[in-house]
């Protein structure tokens, strides 16, 4: 999976951006301190994995990854060459959801590029930018499509949808809000990886005393969440500051901590979890001597698939999966003895895979 994180300058995107990543980029109280995209890749959390490998003696363990993509702070006009342009577009295009960095706190120390904290003017100018950033991007498809139209079908009916998505961006919508007509449709707008229609998980970025509450004494906030409902985002609340002091704090220190500010998880964990909910995620396990590793699919996922993202071979080749919930495995204690209480499953092609299915698939290539 593969995070943006955009937003205004001086929002806290680039310090979200170092506390979750450690991986240094520059931040500092002035616009466009971070210019190249940085890139850092980070282990989803999971305590599943240690208690497999722990049961199993595995050599290593691997859990799922998150890649977080820094883009350069954006202004209004930004799709017009304003600020740095349009060096963003292309490293948003390669995500898979966007996660928007929104200023939700006072502080006369850290200037506001516009002058005063509005969360909801701050997103719709953001919005904007991507609005205008996609109908260049149909304007120029349009007129390619259009040549082909008078001779194929297949042109003519992408002509249409170019056509009706250009209307729905002229109205001041996201491409997020056009119900596709039947499955080629929503295929077709999927390959135009239009900035607009990507899930969106709005980060509203409080001062430490409105972390307790979960924001909810924080008008900024409130207006965030009223806004993420009703164009169907996600929302969390966290602050950079307090992610940037924990992030080099060892598990036991980093859950002190945390316990002494009244809270149960981390911003990154917040984040983990709302970007594997917009997107419809979860993870498969696979157990050994060797490896213990957590494997990342959409949810409704069948076997083969699921087999898939393990190597093409095993999906080619899919025969069954022997299938048991990662708890029983544990409670049993070994495999073999799961195996003696009949919990080890044989599950075929249709078997639709469950978060925490522990599994071992045969195939033959």
């Amino acid at each position: 999976m593969k995070l943006g994180i955009v937003g205004l300058p001086n929002v806290g995107k680039s310090t979200l951006f170092n506390s979750i990543t450690k991986a240094g980029a520059e931040s500092a109280n002035y616009p466009f301190c971070t210019i190249d995209p940085n890139v850092g890749v980070v282990a989803v959390p999971d305590e599943r994995l240690d208690k497999l490998a722990a049961l199993y003696n595995s050599e290593k363990i691997t859990p799922a990854v998150i890649e977080f993509v820094d883009i350069a702070g954006l202004v209004k006009g930004a799709s017009k060459g304003e600020g740095l342009g349009n060096q963003f577009l292309a490293n948003i295009r390669e995500c898979d959801a966007i996660v928007h960095v929104v200023r939700c706190f006072e502080d006369p120390n850290v200037i506001h590029v516009e002058g005063s904290v509005d969360p909801v003017r701050d997103i719709e100018t953001i919005d904007l930018e991507l609005i205008f950033a996609d109908m260049d991007t149909l304007d120029k498809r349009i007129s390619r499509t259009a040549k082909l139209a008078n001779n194929s079908k297949d042109a003519k009916k992408e002509l249409e949808t170019l056509k009706k998505l250009k209307a729905v961006l002229e109205e001041g919508k996201m491409a997020s809000s056009y119900e596709p007509e039947d499955e080629d449709e929503a295929k077709f707008i999927d390959s135009l990886y239009l900035l607009t229609e990507k899930p969106v998980i709005f980060a509203a970025n409080v001062a430490e005393d409105d972390l307790a509450d979960d924001g909810a004494s924080n008008k900024y906030v409130q207006e965030v969440r009223e806004h993420a409902e009703s164009t169907h985002n996600g929302v969390f609340v966290i602050s950079a500051r307090i992610e940037e002091e924990i992030a080099d704090l060892d598990d036991d220190e980093k859950a002190e901590y945390l316990e002494t500010l009244g809270l149960k998880e981390s911003g990154l964990d917040k984040l983990i979890k709302a970007s594997y909910d917009l997107l419809g995620l979860m993870s498969f396990l696979t157990a050994g001597e060797k490896e213990t590793r957590a494997w990342t699919i959409k949810k409704g996922t069948k076997a083969p698939q699921a087999a898939g993202k393990i190597h093409s071979d095993f999906e080619r080749g899919f025969i069954r999966a022997e299938v048991i919930n990662y708890q029983n495995l544990l409670d049993c204690g070994s495999l073999s003895a799961a195996r003696e209480k009949g919990l080890v499953r044989s599950e075929g092609k249709d078997y639709v895979v469950q978060d925490g299915d522990t599994i071992l698939f045969r195939f033959n290539v």
